[in-house]
Protein backbone atom coordinates (compact mmCIF):
# COMPACT_ATOMS: atom_id res chain seq x y z
CA UNK A 1 0.00 0.00 0.00
CA UNK A 2 1.39 3.67 -1.12
CA UNK A 3 1.54 5.76 2.28
CA UNK A 4 2.88 9.20 0.83
CA UNK A 5 4.60 12.31 2.83
CA UNK A 6 1.62 14.40 2.48
CA UNK A 7 2.94 18.27 2.08
CA UNK A 8 0.06 21.46 2.23
CA UNK A 9 0.10 24.69 1.51
CA UNK A 10 -2.90 27.29 1.43
CA UNK A 11 -1.65 27.93 -2.53
CA UNK A 12 1.49 27.13 -5.00
CA UNK A 13 3.98 28.44 -2.21
CA UNK A 14 4.61 25.00 -0.81
CA UNK A 15 5.49 23.98 -4.32
CA UNK A 16 9.13 25.36 -3.62
CA UNK A 17 9.50 23.50 0.10
CA UNK A 18 8.54 20.22 -2.51
CA UNK A 19 10.80 20.93 -4.83
CA UNK A 20 13.62 20.70 -2.47
CA UNK A 21 12.26 17.99 -0.43
CA UNK A 22 12.17 16.04 -3.70
CA UNK A 23 15.68 17.14 -4.65
CA UNK A 24 17.04 15.85 -1.52
CA UNK A 25 14.53 12.58 -0.74
CA UNK A 26 13.81 11.45 -4.24
CA UNK A 27 12.92 7.60 -3.17
CA UNK A 28 10.16 8.83 -1.34
CA UNK A 29 6.32 9.18 -2.58
CA UNK A 30 4.42 12.67 -1.81
CA UNK A 31 1.22 14.07 -2.20
CA UNK A 32 0.60 17.70 -2.33
CA UNK A 33 -2.36 19.39 -1.70
CA UNK A 34 -2.91 23.35 -2.48
CA UNK A 35 -6.07 24.75 -1.06
CA UNK A 36 -6.60 27.53 -3.69
CA UNK A 37 -10.32 27.98 -3.75
CA UNK A 38 -9.40 29.60 0.05
CA UNK A 39 -6.13 31.57 -0.68
CA UNK A 40 -4.94 33.45 0.61
CA UNK A 41 -4.59 32.15 4.50
CA UNK A 42 -2.28 35.48 5.88
CA UNK A 43 -5.57 37.95 6.66
CA UNK A 44 -7.54 34.94 8.13
CA UNK A 45 -8.38 34.89 11.85
CA UNK A 46 -6.69 31.84 13.92
CA UNK A 47 -10.00 29.72 13.89
CA UNK A 48 -10.37 29.87 9.97
CA UNK A 49 -6.92 29.06 9.49
CA UNK A 50 -7.34 26.24 12.01
CA UNK A 51 -10.88 25.17 10.51
CA UNK A 52 -8.75 24.92 7.01
CA UNK A 53 -5.76 23.11 7.61
CA UNK A 54 -7.48 20.52 10.16
CA UNK A 55 -9.81 20.00 6.71
CA UNK A 56 -6.69 19.39 4.43
CA UNK A 57 -5.00 17.29 7.41
CA UNK A 58 -7.75 14.97 7.87
CA UNK A 59 -8.03 14.72 3.36
CA UNK A 60 -4.31 13.71 3.53
CA UNK A 61 -4.92 11.34 6.56
CA UNK A 62 -7.40 9.66 4.51
CA UNK A 63 -4.79 9.11 1.26
CA UNK A 64 -2.51 7.30 3.74
CA UNK A 65 -0.20 9.61 5.12
CA UNK A 66 2.01 9.05 7.82
CA UNK A 67 3.37 11.90 7.91
CA UNK A 68 2.74 15.55 6.70
CA UNK A 69 4.49 18.57 6.24
CA UNK A 70 2.73 22.21 6.61
CA UNK A 71 4.51 23.58 4.02
CA UNK A 72 2.37 26.89 4.87
CA UNK A 73 3.82 29.56 7.30
CA UNK A 74 0.80 31.32 8.06
CA UNK A 75 -0.52 27.24 8.52
CA UNK A 76 2.72 26.59 10.73
CA UNK A 77 2.10 29.52 13.05
CA UNK A 78 -2.60 29.71 13.64
CA UNK A 79 -2.78 25.75 13.27
CA UNK A 80 0.03 23.42 14.09
CA UNK A 81 0.44 23.63 17.27
CA UNK A 82 -3.52 23.07 18.59
CA UNK A 83 -3.48 20.07 15.64
CA UNK A 84 -0.33 18.35 17.29
CA UNK A 85 -1.83 19.04 21.02
CA UNK A 86 -5.68 18.90 20.46
CA UNK A 87 -6.49 16.59 17.05
CA UNK A 88 -3.84 14.38 16.86
CA UNK A 89 -4.09 12.52 20.74
CA UNK A 90 -7.41 11.62 19.87
CA UNK A 91 -7.10 10.54 16.12
CA UNK A 92 -4.32 8.59 15.93
CA UNK A 93 -0.90 9.27 17.80
CA UNK A 94 0.83 7.16 15.46
CA UNK A 95 0.75 9.87 12.85
CA UNK A 96 2.58 13.51 12.55
CA UNK A 97 1.85 16.88 11.86
CA UNK A 98 5.12 19.31 10.83
CA UNK A 99 5.64 22.52 10.14
CA UNK A 100 8.21 25.11 8.36
CA UNK A 101 9.00 27.67 11.61
CA UNK A 102 10.58 25.87 14.00
CA UNK A 103 13.47 23.88 11.80
CA UNK A 104 14.16 27.20 10.71
CA UNK A 105 14.20 29.27 13.98
CA UNK A 106 16.53 26.40 15.05
CA UNK A 107 18.95 27.30 13.00
CA UNK A 108 18.73 30.92 11.97
CA UNK A 109 20.63 32.06 14.15
CA UNK A 110 23.93 30.71 12.64
CA UNK A 111 23.33 33.46 10.24
CA UNK A 112 23.54 36.98 11.19
CA UNK A 113 26.86 38.02 13.22
CA UNK A 114 24.96 40.88 14.59
CA UNK A 115 22.69 39.26 16.26
CA UNK A 116 19.71 41.51 14.40
CA UNK A 117 17.31 39.34 12.04
CA UNK A 118 14.43 40.46 9.87
CA UNK A 119 11.43 38.63 9.14
CA UNK A 120 9.00 39.27 5.63
CA UNK A 121 6.01 37.47 6.46
CA UNK A 122 1.81 37.55 5.80
CA UNK A 123 -0.23 39.73 8.14
CA UNK A 124 -0.67 36.14 10.17
CA UNK A 125 2.41 34.46 10.61
CA UNK A 126 3.68 38.36 11.75
CA UNK A 127 0.66 38.50 14.28
CA UNK A 128 0.94 35.27 15.63
CA UNK A 129 4.55 36.42 16.98
CA UNK A 130 5.44 31.74 16.09
CA UNK A 131 9.39 33.15 14.73
CA UNK A 132 9.67 35.56 17.75
CA UNK A 133 8.91 32.58 20.16
CA UNK A 134 10.65 29.84 18.22
CA UNK A 135 13.87 31.70 17.59
CA UNK A 136 13.84 32.44 21.41
CA UNK A 137 13.72 29.43 22.18
CA UNK A 138 17.23 28.66 20.11
CA UNK A 139 18.57 32.01 20.13
CA UNK A 140 18.10 34.10 22.78
CA UNK A 141 20.53 36.66 22.44
CA UNK A 142 18.92 37.19 18.88
CA UNK A 143 16.70 40.68 18.23
CA UNK A 144 14.20 39.88 15.82
CA UNK A 145 12.41 42.96 13.64
CA UNK A 146 9.38 41.38 11.74
CA UNK A 147 7.24 43.16 9.17
CA UNK A 148 4.11 42.01 7.31
CA UNK A 149 4.18 42.17 3.64
CA UNK A 150 0.17 41.74 2.24
CA UNK A 151 1.02 42.95 -1.24
CA UNK A 152 3.57 40.20 -2.46
CA UNK A 153 1.71 37.28 -2.12
CA UNK A 154 -0.87 38.80 -4.65
CA UNK A 155 1.89 39.82 -6.86
CA UNK A 156 3.22 35.69 -7.09
CA UNK A 157 -0.43 34.84 -7.38
CA UNK A 158 -1.37 37.41 -10.33
CA UNK A 159 2.51 36.92 -11.81
CA UNK A 160 3.00 40.35 -11.14
CA UNK A 161 6.15 39.16 -9.96
CA UNK A 162 8.51 40.42 -12.63
CA UNK A 163 6.69 43.90 -13.18
CA UNK A 164 8.12 47.69 -11.73
CA UNK A 165 4.59 47.66 -9.98
CA UNK A 166 6.35 44.80 -7.75
CA UNK A 167 9.77 46.67 -7.38
CA UNK A 168 7.63 49.01 -5.46
CA UNK A 169 5.94 47.28 -3.04
CA UNK A 170 8.88 45.37 -2.57
CA UNK A 171 11.80 48.58 -2.01
CA UNK A 172 8.55 49.91 0.04
CA UNK A 173 8.53 46.93 2.43
CA UNK A 174 12.24 46.25 2.88
CA UNK A 175 12.85 50.30 3.54
CA UNK A 176 10.67 49.51 6.32
CA UNK A 177 12.08 46.50 7.76
CA UNK A 178 15.45 48.06 7.66
CA UNK A 179 14.28 51.44 9.22
CA UNK A 180 13.51 48.75 12.44
CA UNK A 181 17.26 48.09 12.83
CA UNK A 182 20.23 49.47 10.55
CA UNK A 183 22.60 46.35 12.20
CA UNK A 184 19.84 43.79 10.42
CA UNK A 185 22.16 41.40 8.62
CA UNK A 186 20.08 38.31 7.76
CA UNK A 187 16.41 38.45 6.46
CA UNK A 188 14.10 35.77 6.84
CA UNK A 189 11.82 34.63 3.54
CA UNK A 190 8.84 33.84 6.50
CA UNK A 191 6.16 32.59 3.37
CA UNK A 192 6.76 30.15 0.84
CA UNK A 193 6.04 32.50 -1.94
CA UNK A 194 8.47 35.09 -1.18
CA UNK A 195 11.04 32.83 -3.18
CA UNK A 196 10.15 33.85 -6.39
CA UNK A 197 10.63 37.38 -5.52
CA UNK A 198 13.92 36.96 -4.65
CA UNK A 199 15.97 38.39 -7.70
CA UNK A 200 13.70 41.64 -6.63
CA UNK A 201 14.36 41.02 -2.88
CA UNK A 202 17.99 41.21 -3.32
CA UNK A 203 18.10 44.38 -5.45
CA UNK A 204 16.55 46.16 -2.78
CA UNK A 205 18.41 45.06 -0.14
CA UNK A 206 21.76 46.20 1.06
CA UNK A 207 24.71 42.97 -0.68
CA UNK A 208 25.76 42.55 3.32
CA UNK A 209 22.34 41.01 3.86
CA UNK A 210 21.91 37.37 3.45
CA UNK A 211 18.45 36.31 2.52
CA UNK A 212 17.07 33.15 4.01
CA UNK A 213 14.71 31.14 1.90
CA UNK A 214 13.21 28.15 3.85
CA UNK A 215 13.17 25.18 1.35
CA UNK A 216 16.49 23.93 1.69
CA UNK A 217 16.07 24.32 5.90
CA UNK A 218 12.69 22.66 5.64
CA UNK A 219 14.16 19.51 3.11
CA UNK A 220 17.26 18.94 5.55
CA UNK A 221 15.04 18.87 8.38
CA UNK A 222 12.92 16.14 7.24
CA UNK A 223 15.48 14.05 6.16
CA UNK A 224 17.06 14.26 9.64
CA UNK A 225 13.54 13.71 11.29
CA UNK A 226 13.18 10.53 9.47
CA UNK A 227 16.68 9.38 10.05
CA UNK A 228 15.93 9.98 13.56
CA UNK A 229 12.59 8.71 13.93
CA UNK A 230 12.75 4.87 12.18
CA UNK A 231 8.75 4.16 13.34
CA UNK A 232 7.43 7.08 10.93
CA UNK A 233 9.95 6.76 8.47
CA UNK A 234 9.50 2.78 7.69
CA UNK A 235 5.80 4.01 7.08
CA UNK A 236 6.72 5.94 4.18
CA UNK A 237 6.56 4.32 0.55
CA UNK A 238 9.41 4.42 -1.50
CA UNK A 239 8.33 4.48 -5.04
CA UNK A 240 9.37 7.73 -5.96
CA UNK A 241 5.78 9.11 -6.95
CA UNK A 242 4.35 12.36 -6.63
CA UNK A 243 0.69 13.12 -6.63
CA UNK A 244 -0.74 17.12 -7.09
CA UNK A 245 -4.39 18.29 -5.93
CA UNK A 246 -6.00 21.12 -5.91
CA UNK A 247 -9.43 22.63 -4.24
CA UNK A 248 -9.66 24.89 -7.26
CA UNK A 249 -9.68 24.99 -10.98
CA UNK A 250 -6.91 22.06 -12.39
CA UNK A 251 -5.98 24.24 -15.61
CA UNK A 252 -4.73 26.96 -13.15
CA UNK A 253 -2.52 25.09 -10.84
CA UNK A 254 -1.04 23.10 -13.14
CA UNK A 255 -0.30 26.90 -15.35
CA UNK A 256 0.74 28.56 -12.08
CA UNK A 257 2.39 25.48 -10.14
CA UNK A 258 5.29 24.88 -12.73
CA UNK A 259 6.67 28.56 -11.98
CA UNK A 260 6.86 27.50 -8.47
CA UNK A 261 7.62 23.37 -8.91
CA UNK A 262 10.15 23.85 -11.84
CA UNK A 263 8.62 21.48 -13.64
CA UNK A 264 5.34 20.45 -15.48
CA UNK A 265 2.29 19.86 -12.50
CA UNK A 266 -1.10 17.10 -13.38
CA UNK A 267 -3.23 17.61 -10.82
CA UNK A 268 -6.84 16.60 -10.21
CA UNK A 269 -9.46 18.72 -8.39
CA UNK A 270 -11.31 17.67 -4.83
CA UNK A 271 -13.46 19.28 -2.49
CA UNK A 272 -13.05 19.57 1.00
Amino acid sequence: MKSPIGVFDSGYGGLTILKEIKNLLPQYDFIYLGDNARTPYGPRSFDTVYEYTLQSVKWLFAQNCPLIILACNTASAKALRTIQQKYLPGFDNQKRVLGVIRPTAEIIGKYSSSKKIGVLGTKGTVKSASYLIEIEKSFPGIKVFQHACPMWVPLVENNEYYSEGADFFIKKDIDILLKKSAEIDAVLLACTHYPLLLEKIKKHLPENIKVISQGNIVAKSLADYLQRHPEIEMKCSKNGTLEFYTTDSIEDFDKHSEIFFGEKVNSSHIDL
